[in-house]
């Protein structure tokens, strides 16, 4: 399992410092949620966060766009360092078009889903994309509940991956706790974003250390 904790919920005053705690702690990657106020109804991080995650620590960025027209945008992530993006199936009339020049750019191309999206939306993209991101709360901001009703969307993207024999791996972002990490994992989620649960507590590597635990338990 894949940790992401998410810079979202970090005290962005004392980022390098925050970085280096969840990169001791045993984190793999560092999600960046990039949001415009207009898909989602909050404002956040742009490309210029991105560099100084790539400046500041050894964990590659995995940015997640919730963001309108983020085909515009693409390249500008991927030239501050993005190692992993992924785009709303919402959003993005061109689906396959942004998946193809992600891959083309050497970035781990993804797709993600909002709570009420049905998973047969992806029936096309998914032999082309490298994870499928399900939101597991209503994107737009930390220190959500998670929603119940994910975990089984999570096994059944995890079934219909398998029997399709495809490489995609399942990500998932929202509500993740030390409480249902360990059932995230069972239903088949190989990578985990944790923002408060990461970062809410003050001691940003002992929180990662107590999710990997948690994980594996």
């Amino acid at each position: 399992m894949i940790l992401a904790p998410s810079i979202l919920a970090a005290d962005l005053s004392r980022l390098a410092d925050e970085l280096h705690a969840v990169e001791r702690g045993g984190a793999s990657v560092v999600h960046v949620d990039v949001m415009d106020g207009r898909f989602v109804p909050n404002i956040s991080l742009g490309p210029v966060i991105v560099g100084a995650v790539r400046r500041s620590c050894t964990l590659p960025p995995d940015v997640h766009l919730m963001i309108e027209d983020a085909d515009r945008y693409l390249d500008a992530f991927v030239d501050a360092g993005a190692a992993s993006i992924s785009v709303h199936v919402e959003a993005m009339p061109h689906l396959q078009r942004a998946v193809a020049h992600l891959r083309s750019r050497g970035v781990r191309p993804g797709v993600a889903l909002n709570p009420s999206t049905p998973l047969s939306t992806l029936e096309e993209i998914l032999p082309e994309v490298d994870f499928v991101l399900v939101m597991s709360v209503n994107p737009g901001f930390s220190f959500q509940k998670f929603l119940p009703a994910t975990l089984d969307k999570i096994r059944r993207l995890h079934r219909e991956i398998a029997e399709r024999g495809l490489p995609a791996k399942v990500q998932v972002d929202g509500g993740v706790t030390v409480d249902n990490i360990r059932s995230l994992v069972q239903a088949g989620v190989e990578i985990v974003v944790a923002g408060a649960a990461s970062f809410g507590g003050g001691d940003p590597e002992a929180a990662t250390r107590a999710l990997l635990r948690a994980a594996s338990a």
